[in-house]
């Protein structure tokens, strides 16, 4: 079972399908089904397609959409990375745009 992600003219992700495997009885099953191979395990065009991301021909890789502007996109993973990591301690964080840091998110009692 392979899955293909189907584009638009833009080469946006619209639709992930579910579909027989590449080579399989001998067809080009992109061609049949008109999109892009991806992957779970994300060996195939570095990432999982879906809805929303953007297939790069040049990366041959499918981007999810950038989340905050001042984040650069990772040219080996192909995912966005912030301008400076997430901290690893036992704390859960969001991210604030407006001042480009993580802030923590407080428990509540």
């Amino acid at each position: 079972m392979a899955h293909y992600a189907i584009l638009d003219e833009n080469n946006v992700v619209t639709q992930v399908i579910v579909g027989r495997n590449e080579g399989e009885d001998g067809v080009d099953w992109e061609q049949y089904y008109g999109g892009k191979r991806t992957s779970y395990n994300n060996n195939i065009r570095k990432n999982y397609a879906g809805v929303g991301y953007t297939y790069d021909t040049q990366r041959d890789a499918f981007i999810p959409p950038q989340p905050f502007p001042s984040w650069t996109l990772n040219e080996t993973t192909c995912l966005w990375d912030a301008p400076t990591p997430m901290p690893t301690d036992d704390q859960r964080y969001n991210w604030d745009e407006p001042t480009t840091s993580w802030v923590v998110i407080p428990v509540l009692p």
